[in-house]
């Protein structure tokens, strides 16, 4: 059964570019134009790793993972941050919401793939 990834980012390029790198590598993925819109599907869906971008309308990455944190079945599902921020200020501001890990865009496809298969296998 392939794990299925939840990718929420407001841009389609870089939507389109992580689920074509995860399908090409065995995982399901769903996609999420912004935090409310991801935050909607992973209640309707079984997500095994959520990555999400900072920037985005209507909800914002810190605040999808927060509210993530908070629904039970989501309390240890890893969440990547795949954004342009990389300042520490903002990854303290990351794991202090529950972030698991960070990625930088642009992001190396492969470098990608190996950080997935590290927290979910």
């Amino acid at each position: 059964m392939a794990k299925t990834i939840l990718a929420v980012d407001d841009s389609a390029s870089i939507r389109q570019m992580v689920s074509f790198t995860l399908k090409s590598a065995g995982y399901d993925v769903v996609e999420a134009v912004d935090g409310q819109d991801g935050l909607d599907k992973a209640k309707t869906k079984n997500i095994n790793l959520v990555l999400t971008d900072q920037n985005m309308p209507r909800m914002d990455g810190l605040t999808l993972i927060k509210s993530l944190r908070g629904m039970p079945q989501y309390a240890s599902t890893p969440i990547l941050m795949l954004t342009t921020e990389s300042s520490d200020a903002m990854k303290s501001q990351g794991r202090a919401a529950g972030a698991t890990g960070w990625l930088v865009k642009p992001f190396d496809p492969q470098k990608l793939i190996e950080v997935v298969r590290k927290v979910i296998g």
